[in-house]
């Protein structure tokens, strides 16, 4: 036999990497030949690797050419091997050849490189992760192992491009790159080149027609079933038995929070909102919110948790929006500060302090205001000295980057700043509004607002408490993540640690640092001058409830590229997700508790397939956990969606609003269906809260879900819903959004609308009501409002009626707040 390969071909890494299965079995000639030279006969265009065997038949595929080295080493087929292949000629060769074309040929670098590929990436860590197992197809290397490998060798072995939270996957490469037969095939085929020993030949290949953005929301394509071991089925049936015995106790609230030694304490920021405008989608998306649903899952977690944000409020942009307004800096601050906190509360952004940084405590260019032209002038400005820093600031991040949650593109851009090497940075403006510099001759001076913000968290911090510093100088027991958008992580990954650095004090830095790509609108981009795009306050006035543009804009989160806002999405989104599957699932089991059990959760009497469907949502659970611990928000909201469309299969196959009526065994049959869903969706209740914190609340309170299994989130499938168990009114959770609606709020937001000023709000600390408030309320208002019909019918003094009708109507307005909807006063009846 002879084996052809080439320099540079990237096919010829597997084989000559399997090719040593082959040796000592089979005489095996191996020749290099150049990549121009057709080796088989028959084809039209030179291919390499190419296998000529003594029958003079050729292989040239590189899958088949391994697949025969490992049968002659009397390798057995399995299915598990068989899949991977498939999957690696189908999903991943297609994204892997974008990727090396776009690094390789066209010179692109980061997430334009990494962003094809990672889906692939993560599918392989979850299944390494899953199967507690070194290989992809068990204990043993196998044919998929070194097919995949020799794949995404030339990406990977750049460490750029290994994204170091895909452990199980980091741990699989660097296992078979360490491997002899491994590196003797990257020595003949990259020859100590790296990836652009590819180029002669990637240039030579038609540019690859694989797009990125396959769906405006990036929306994964669906994974079939997860193969289970009876093990996996025996752990989820255990758990499922145990109940809310197993649930740890409730957290006691406390105020201030405050770290606790021996537990886990997570202290959580998003970047400080410019006060100078209205957010729009993507500011909120990029920060709050993903900072929220961070946060909201810790607390389900019992972790101990600190939520801080505030505005921004220093800086030239606020003094020349005072002018704008005619105002002075500090009232354009509290006015825009006042607009932010309305916003995110009706957002449903549930910080524990949202502050502000102005607390007492602590071409031919022109002026945007008087239009001339710019005069040099000398100024004396302190500067922070990052080269002096810079050695320690890449001592910390050696160590602090190997076990820390940094998403991909801020390890990139701190990286290129290293690169280029560190250069002193300017802290000081000449300003009035500003913070002032304490120091003798520079009395005129205010610090630079990027400087002084990060600053900010500190500052707020200790404007909550006086014991600001058990969170701030107390690396020891704290973790911070720090939620931003990736404009902003310099200041965030280098600025700021340097600043506390310089110190040389205790200063808590940044354990993970979570920074988004950018969210753009339609075909364009956000522009508040031109009236394109939906901003803060604009979103409240669409009458879309505030929880469907949390989850659609979870659902687009851009974390690994650029996504767009898109009504027409929304509305399919909406439809699809929201009402034909999650809502569909939740009421239905809901229903048929209601309708067929008089609303008390019957008796289940598990079958091989309920054990089976246990496992699966177990399993989907434990992959939520996994995803959201490293804050990949976005894609464990798909777990939630997962799991209710295994709920909706499982109704439909069932079918028990059939079985309901036929004999005792189909009755029983019935009810374990019944009482399996309705568990299922009081699980999907406490899932959702960190993304629809409103919709979950509406849910446990029609369930009558009570602590801890509404306050606690399980990392394995309960029974929390015992039979036995009553539950209250069903009701529909979404309604459909019209075409009509859709494109009328198109027409509306896509430009030439009136600029119109916010009005200010009043200003409150954002809270989010749990589901027994919710509940507590909802038994008020139905009380008192009997109490007003009983004086109506009686026909009782006008003021004591007035009276009563006042108290119901506080309690309604109680009530809408905490459900997150808004409330508006009836009007009186129209004198005819």
């Amino acid at each position: 036999m002879r084996l052809f390969v080439s320099e540079g071909a990237p096919g010829s890494l597997p084989v000559l990497a399997a090719a040593g299965r082959a040796q000592g079995r089979v005489e095996l000639l191996i020749s290099t030949v150049g990549p121009e030279e057709c080796v088989v006969p028959f084809l039209t265009r030179p291919k390499v690797p190419v296998l000529q065997l003594d029958s003079g038949n050729y292989l040239f595929s590189a899958s088949a050419i391994c697949r025969y080295f490992f049968l002659l080493s009397g390798w057995e087929q399995d299915d598990l091997t068989n899949q991977w292949l498939e999957w690696e000629a189908t999903e991943l060769q297609p994204a892997l050849s974008a990727a090396l074309y776009y690094l390789v040929v066209q010179g692109k670098k980061g997430e334009d490189v990494l962003g094809p590929v990672r889906r692939a990436l993560t599918h392989i860590d979850h299944s390494l992760s899953r199967r507690s197992c070194p290989f992809l197809a068990g204990e043993t290397e196998s044919l998929a192992d070194i097919v995949l490998w020799g794949a995404l060798y030339p990406l990977l072995q750049d460490p750029a491009y290994l994204p170091e939270e895909l452990g199980a996957l980091h741990s699989w490469f660097q296992t078979l790159s360490s491997q002899e037969p491994c590196q003797r095939a990257v020595e003949t085929v990259l020859k100590q080149q790296g990836v652009l020993a590819l180029r002669p030949y990637l240039q030579k290949q038609p540019q690859p027609s694989f797009l990125e953005g396959r769906a405006v929301s990036n929306e994964p394509e669906e994974e079939e079933l997860a193969t289970l071991s009876e093990e996996e089925i025996a752990m989820a049936v255990a758990a499922w038995e145990k109940g809310l015995g197993s649930l740890p106790p409730l957290r006691p609230q406390q105020n201030p929070v405050l770290p606790v030694a021996g537990e886990r304490n997570v202290l959580i920021t998003s970047a400080l909102p410019y006060v100078n405008n209205v957010p729009h989608l993507g500011n909120i998306i990029g920060c709050v919110l993903s900072a929220d649903v961070f946060a909201r899952y810790s607390r389900l977690r019992q972790w101990n948790t600190l939520y801080l944000c505030g505005t921004d409020e220093y800086g030239t942009a606020t003094e020349t929006k005072a002018m704008e307004e005619g105002l002075t800096p500090q009232e354009i601050c509290d006015k825009y500060h006042a607009v932010h906190a309305d916003i995110y509360r009706w957002f449903n952004i549930s910080f524990d302090i949202f502050g502000r940084t102005t607390t007492p405590q602590q071409t031919k260019p022109q002026c945007k205001v008087c239009r001339s032209c710019p005069v040099v002038k000398s100024s004396r400005h302190l500067f922070l000295d990052l080269p002096k820093l810079e050695k320690r600031l890449e001592e910390w991040l050696e160590k602090t980057l190997p076990g820390s949650d940094w998403t991909p593109n801020a390890r990139f851009i701190i990286r290129s700043w290293l690169r280029d090497g560190l250069k002193p940075r300017c802290i000081t403006r000449d300003l009035k509004w500003g913070t002032p510099v304490p120091l003798e001759g520079f009395e005129d001076k205010v610090f630079y607002v990027w400087f002084d913000a990060t600053i900010g968290y500190l500052s707020i911090t200790a404007n909550y408490t006086d014991q600001w510093e058990r969170w701030w100088k107390n690396p020891e027991q704290v973790s911070l993540y720090q939620f931003m958008a990736k404009d902003n992580v310099p200041f965030h990954g280098l600025v700021f640690p340097c600043s506390a650095l310089g110190t040389e004090d205790n200063y808590t830095l940044v354990s993970h640092l979570i920074a988004t790509e950018y969210l753009n609108y339609e075909d364009g981009k956000f522009s508040k001058s031109r009236g394109v795009g939906v901003f803060g306050d604009m979103a409240q006035n669409t009458g879309i409830p505030a929880d469907i543009w949390r989850f659609y804009l979870l659902y687009i989160r851009p974390e690994g590229q650029d996504t767009a806002f898109s009504w027409t999405d929304m509305l399919l989104k909406n439809n699809s997700e929201l009402l034909n599957n999650l809502g569909n699932f939740i009421n239905r089991a809901g229903m048929f508790v209601s309708k067929f059990f008089g609303c008390f959760v019957p008796e289940m009497v598990l079958t091989s397939d309920d054990r089976r469907l246990l496992a699966h949502v177990t399993l989907e659970l434990q992959h939520y956990h996994q995803l959201l611990e490293k804050a990949r928000i976005r894609d464990a909201l798909r777990s939630i969606l997962t799991i209710s469309r295994h709920g909706n299969q499982y109704i439909q196959v069932n079918e028990p609003w059939k079985r309901i009526k036929g004999s005792e065994a189909d009755r029983q049959r019935a009810g374990t269906v019944t009482g399996l869903a309705v568990n299922i969706a009081a699980l999907l209740s406490v899932m959702l809260q960190p993304y629809m914190p409103t919709v979950s609340a509406t849910i446990q309170a029609q369930l009558q879900l009570s602590p801890p299994a509404c306050s606690i989130l399980p990392t394995n499938f309960l029974c929390t819903l015992p039979a036995g168990h009553q539950i209250g009114t069903v009701s529909p959770l979404f309604q459909k959004l019209e075409n009509d609606q859709i494109e009328s709020l198109r027409q509306r937001f896509g430009g030439g609308q009136a600029k119109v000023s916010p009005k200010p709000a009043v200003v409150e600390t954002v809270t989010t009501a749990g589901p027994q408030q919710v509940q507590v309320l909802m038994d008020e208002v139905t009380k008192q409002g009997n109490i007003v019909r009983e004086l109506k019918a009686q026909k009782a003094d006008k003021n004591q009626v007035a009276a009563e009708v006042a108290k119901l109507l506080d309690l309604k307005k109680q009530l809408a707040l905490a459900e997150g909807k808004p409330f508006e006063t009836p009007k009186g009846k129209k004198k005819r």
